[in-house]
Parts: C-alpha cells; structure tokens; sequence
C-alpha cells in the first residue's frame, strides 16, 4: 500500500499540518492502491510564504542562472523517465501510447522553455521609451489529473524562466506522479522557496492560492466551471490569470478530403487519452451527401479500436480515471440515445471482461444535431459525436456555433482550402491533417475555453510585467 505523507516547501520534504487522507483507487480494478495526506490552508500560507521570501531574490537572478536551473531540472526529469510513464499508467489509467508522449511533452517542456529563454529580450526600446519585462512575484499553479506531469513541467519551468517562484497544486488523484516529480525537482538543486507543492483539494488549497493576497498570478488548466470560480475570486486582488479551460473541437471533413485515411485518424483522434482531453475532436462534421460511407468508415474504425489494460501495447482506450467519471460517461451516452441521435458504435455498460475497472465501450453517434447536449457539453469519455452538414458555409457555422474554442481540426487534400476554412474558426489552435504539438506556439482558448496563452514567448510573457521608463 503506497503511502505518501509528505508536501515540498522551501527546499525540503516536510510533514503537512493538514490531517485529511485521500483514496488512490485504481481505475483499472477500482482496488485502494494508497492513499496521500493533504495539506491545509496553513501549509498552503507557509508555502506562499516561503515562495514570497525566495523571489525577492530569484527574480533578479540572470537569464543564465535560469538557463542552468533548467538545465537541471531537464537532466533529472530526464532520468526518470520510464518510472513517471509507469505511474501514469498505473495510477491514472493512460495507455503506454500516450503516457509515452505525455511524458516525453513534460521533458521537452524543459528544452523549449530554454531556447525561448535564450532568445528572449527583457528590455527593448518602443518608441523613444525603454520597456523592462520584469518577473510578477509569486505564481499559482493548478494542474489536473489527465496529464499532470506535462502540465507541472511545462508551467513551472516558464515561471522560473520568468524569475517567478511558484506554489503548485497538482491533483490529488495524481498523488504518485507528483511524488516522483518532486523527488526529480528537488535532486535538479533549485534555490529554497522557488517552488513548493502543496498535495489538496482544490476546495481548500486550491481556494487559499486564488484569495492569498501574496499571489501574484495564477496559472490553472481544469474545467470551464471552476476556471470560472479561480477569475472571481483572483479579481479581488487582481491577480493575472492564464485559465486553459474546457473544449468540444470540431473535426471538419471537407468535401475534398481523403475519407479512408480522414475518418480512421478522426475516430482515434476522439479517443486521445482515453476521450478524458480537453482537445479531443469529439464533433465530426461531414458533408450530409457521404454520411453513409463515413458511417461504415466510423464503426469499421470503433471495431479496430481496442479498450483494455493501459499496459498492453495496442490498447487505445484505457479505463476512465474514476467511478466517478465512468458514471459521468455513461450519463451522457444514454443522454445521446434520448435525444434522438443514432448509436452507430459502443453504448451503455462495460465491455466484456473489464467489468473490473472503469472502462467504456468506444461509442459513436451519428446523425447528430449540433444543438444535442452531447453536441454542446464537454463528456470527457471515449463519445465520437458525427454531425452532418450541407455545405462549407454550414459547416463552419456548425464548427463556431459551441461556448468553447480550445481546438479545431481540418481534413482536406488541398492545404491553402483548409487553411482558409481555419481561418475562420473561432479556436485557439487548429490542426490541418493530423495532429501536432508545436512548444513554441500558442496554446489557449476562444470564448470560455480560457484566457491567455501557454508555450513560447506567448507563453513567458503571461508570467511577465512590462514596465515602461520615459526620459
């Protein structure tokens, strides 16, 4: 049984105040595999504290001492690597497939943020005015439970590039991660007090970082609903937010588009980490005049889709993270089945011999109006919604007609057509043909999928003040 008893403030492990424990329960057999000790608002205020004492010095460390410091952190993330992509799929149920490269995005995260580090000017001159990019103080850094260790990484080495010192509050649920992404973060050697992290509910620790007058910014990926809470209560004291929030992308099938190769990669692509990703394509728009052929094409695709033990090579669909979670999926699939779609794929319950876990069936509806609550809510679950549509005009109004605006994808043979068709695409990051990740690109949201923008120089200056000198 794994214990973990211990939070990270001002350079060592030390034991919470807080006196609360929380379940790690595993989404494969739903069996308590440890459980995790969870700070307090009074570990949360140390915590700030001690970031608050180290930044009245780290901030004016130089762009090499920086550089250094993620130099190491990258060294000994690095180190690690396959115990973090075990414990990610043994303690959040992520298939080998994707730990691998969540893995991978949360090391990298390290060398990118030091090759726009080093590129990055801190004083400029704009007009006859000098403009400094000084450091913000003391940033608070929420992460959840899908991708936790890419989200830290990524997160805290642009704070420290910044010259900003951090308090971090991962998920509960991702307990063992964390602790593994400690013990790499303490052996890099950083200053005392450049980070902490502090294990607890959000309720709590979560709630004590928004309204803590000493922090100086917030840095929070979750849901659009508690987003929403964090910009309340943050305003008070006018902290800066960056909110990476919710989303349900549309994939858009053009009429050029190549089916047999568009329609599989769009299938699988719904399914990323299990369906539990915030980008997920989970609407696929298609013209009304191939439905029947991209139907065939969507449950061939479902039928070669296997969901099972995230340790097995060629499992696709792991568990859902919870019971919690599973029931949540499940709402939404008889919800789809109520409002008229057609199920094409999957349905209700577990499939056969993984009634253990939390597992769902690889779904697919089609025949879907984009006014649904399965075409509009974000489920978070292997759940493919396919839309049809009449023309290109209708399929961008489809596309645009959602509160969200993470992601967007676009299928066609003629590159310079999508990209046009992107450019009128209310989302933050669209992807032509595929699927990418670009470091240094901007990533965030339209509408109440977020404010701001992670990764690059989008991504430091969010952690920036500029300061304009006139003589």
């Amino acid at each position: 049984m794994i214990q973990i008893n211990k939070i990270y403030i001002n350079g060592e492990f030390v034991t919470p105040k807080g006196t609360e424990t929380f379940d790690l329960i595993s989404p494969v057999t739903n069996q308590k595999t440890g459980e995790v000790i969870l700070g307090n608002e009074e570990d949360t205020r140390i915590a700030i504290a001690a970031a608050k004492k180290a930044f009245k010095t780290f901030s004016k460390t130089t762009k090499e001492e920086r550089t250094s410091l993620l130099k190491k952190l990258h060294e000994a993330v690095s180190k690690r690597e396959t115990e973090l992509v075990s414990a990610m799929v043994n303690e959040y149920g992520g298939t080998l497939q994707f730990c691998r490269m969540s893995v991978q995005n949360a090391i990298s995260a390290f060398t990118a943020t030091i090759n726009t580090l080093e590129s990055y000017d801190f004083e400029r001159t704009v007009g006859h005015s000098k403009v400094r990019f000084e450091s913000l103080g003391v940033v608070g850094i929420i992460t959840p439970w899908n991708a936790s260790n890419s989200f830290i990484c990524n997160k805290l080495a642009t704070a420290i590039a910044a010259g900003c010192t951090a308090v971090i509050k991962p998920s509960e649920m991702s307990a063992v991660q964390t602790q593994l992404l400690t013990e790499c973060f303490h052996e890099a050697g950083l200053p005392e007090g450049v980070f902490n992290i502090v294990n607890g509910l959000g309720s709590v620790v979560g709630n004590e970082i928004t309204l803590h007058s000493d922090i100086a910014k917030i840095s929070f990926t979750g849901s659009t609903l508690t987003g929403k809470a964090i910009a309340k209560g943050a305003v008070d004291t006018m902290k800066r937010v960056t909110l990476e929030l919710g989303g349900k992308s549309p994939n858009i099938i053009l009429e050029d588009a190549d089916l047999d190769k568009a329609i599989p990669m769009a299938v699988f692509g719904a399914y990323m980490n299990n369906g539990q990703a915030c980008i997920a394509p989970t609407r696929l728009l298609v013209p009304q005049s191939r439905l029947e052929e991209v139907n065939e094409l969507a449950r061939k695709a479902a039928g070669q889709v296997k969901v099972g033990n995230p340790n097995e090579e060629d499992t696709l669909v792991g568990p859902m993270v919870s019971a919690r979670q599973f029931e949540r999926v499940q709402s939404y699939i008889r919800l789809g089945q109520e409002e008229g779609a057609v199920l094409l794929a999957g349905g209700e319950g577990k499939p056969e011999g993984l009634e253990s876990g939390n597992f769902v069936k690889a779904t697919i509806f089609t025949n879907v109006r984009n006014d649904m609550r399965i075409a509009q809510e974000e489920i978070f679950g292997p759940v493919l919604s396919i839309i049809p549509y009449v023309d290109e005009e209708e399929a961008i109004a489809i596309a645009n007609d959602t509160t969200y605006g993470l992601a967007a994808y676009i299928s066609s043979a003629d590159q310079e057509h999508a990209e046009r068709v992107a450019a009128q695409i209310d989302a933050g990051r669209i992807c032509i043909n595929g699927f990418a990740h670009d470091p240094y690109a901007p990533f965030g949201g339209f509408k109440q999928s977020g404010i701001g923008r992670e990764f690059g120089v989008f991504g430091l200056e969010a952690y920036l003040e500029p300061k304009a000198i006139l003589a």
